[in-house]
């Protein structure tokens, strides 16, 4: 274990390697699951400010979940989560010509149309983040629908940590990755 500040490391997130691999898995995080993605309370807030913004990239179902629900719903074990359509698929998901989901917020915000990029969830996964009183304990998540991207990962010699760089960042700041990058590589 790694510890950086109240920020407990798994082991994992350096040693464990992983690449997405949208040509195999098609997005699937965005469509399995029992919830919708997490998101923190600011997010919540936030997702109710852009949505009128961000709607036109949004399928007919998710625009009509979402006008249903509300921008986010909760979940009993989560807290504030995005909205699913049918118990499955977010509603702010998006699906390309090649039928690779995506996040509708995402292309939006490559877009220039909103400086949202997606729920940190989402953008830190497979990394899931769990607080507690004192700490919050940063653990690799394992999902058979992440298989190709593990094997990517393996392929490619890119640990978790360093896939992730960009959504490190911005959870937890420059300084933070450079600490973590430094542990790493020495320690692994």
């Amino acid at each position: 274990m790694i510890i950086i500040d109240d920020k407990y490391i798994s082991d994992e997130v350096v040693e464990e390697q992983f690449v997405c691999n949208l040509s195999a898995c098609k997005g699937a995080c965005c469509v399995a699951g029992d919830c919708g993605a997490p998101l923190d309370k600011d997010e919540t807030k936030t997702l109710k400010k852009i949505y009128p913004k961000i709607k036109s990239y949004l399928r007919q179902e998710g625009i009509d979940e979402i006008e249903r629900t509300g921008t986010n719903t909760t979940d009993k074990e989560y807290g504030y989560v995005t909205p699913i359509v049918n118990k499955g698929i977010c509603a702010y998901a998006s699906i390309d010509e090649h039928g690779i989901v995506g996040c509708g917020i995402e292309k939006a915000y490559n877009d220039g149309v909103v400086d949202f990029k997606k729920p940190i969830s989402c953008h830190l996964y497979p990394i899931r983040i769990k607080k507690y009183e004192s700490f919050e304990a940063v653990n690799y998540d394992r999902w058979d629908i992440c298989k190709p991207a593990c094997k990517n990962g393996r392929s490619l010699k890119v640990p978790v940590y360093r896939f992730l760089k960009d959504a490190i960042i911005r959870k937890y700041g420059t300084e933070f990755y450079e600490v973590l990058d430094k542990i790493a590589t020495k320690k692994y």
